[in-house]
């Protein structure tokens, strides 16, 4: 699949425009500095929806990763073997002026205007590449997959980092989410160090804001849980095993 370029309205260009303009306000004291960067070096903009190629040779220059266009949701087998070949899968429509505040189903503002950016890290696309590589090995284990989604889930899509400035978001849930950007940051919610035993034993709901979040102090950190990871999904899944014989 392509992008088809040529094909997008006045109103995509519009919506994205007024998504880009609500949450570039909010991002300089909000998102990981890491993820600003990233804005700069792959030369994101009001002015137009992002063309792939372009975008992707600047992607490649950085980490040596891209954007493949997918559908929408694609199926976790797909998925994660896109990331495990360093690429990341972006849909290409647009929700409408009356849908900016919420969908059910993440479209291209989501996938490309909030993961995008932070795949200019290495440390970043390191993790994401090893995850994908952990649940391709477990990915007939329904159970194993759910585990790993919540890593994802509280890392990818809604993490948070300690900096210097103070905490700042990392996940893509998050940065597309003008209310989710002011209430993560805010005294409401709970937030905790990156714990991959807690966050394996952490559910998750996608339809309200998160009840809890997850600080790093380092995408270096999150590349090198990795065998973390490993060792305690290997650890339930015996133990699930275990007590099912």
């Amino acid at each position: 699949m392509k992008q088809a370029y040529e094909e997008y309205t006045k109103e995509n260009h519009l919506v994205w425009k007024t998504l880009f303009e609500r949450q570039i306000v909010l991002l300089p004291k909000a998102a990981t500095k890491e993820y600003l960067k990233g804005i700069e070096i792959i030369k994101f903009t009001q002015d137009h929806i992002p063309n792939f190629e372009q975008t992707n040779a600047l992607l490649r220059d950085a980490t040596g990763w891209e954007i493949a266009v997918v559908p929408g949701l694609i199926p976790d087998k797909e998925f994660f073997e896109l990331l495990s070949n360093k690429k990341f899968p972006a849909s290409t429509w647009l929700r409408k002026m009356e849908e900016l505040d919420y969908l059910e189903e993440p479209d291209m503002f989501h996938d490309v205007f909030a993961h995008v950016p932070l795949l200019t890290n290495q440390a970043f696309v390191n993790f994401l590449q090893e995850l994908s590589q952990i649940a391709l090995e477990h990915i007939d284990n329904p159970l194993a997959i759910d585990l790993l989604s919540r890593i994802y889930w509280f890392t990818v899509e809604f993490g948070l980092i300690h900096e210097e400035e103070g905490l700042r978001i990392y996940g893509a849930g998050i940065l597309s989410s003008a209310g989710e950007t002011v209430f993560c940051l805010g005294d409401t919610p709970p937030r905790y160090d990156y714990n991959v035993s807690q966050i394996l034993n952490t559910p998750y709901r996608k339809d309200v804001f998160q009840d809890r979040y997850f600080v790093i102090d380092s995408y270096e950190q999150l590349y090198t849980s990795i065998q973390d990871i490993k060792t305690a999904l290997n650890k339930i899944l015996s133990e699930k095993k275990m007590s099912t014989d």
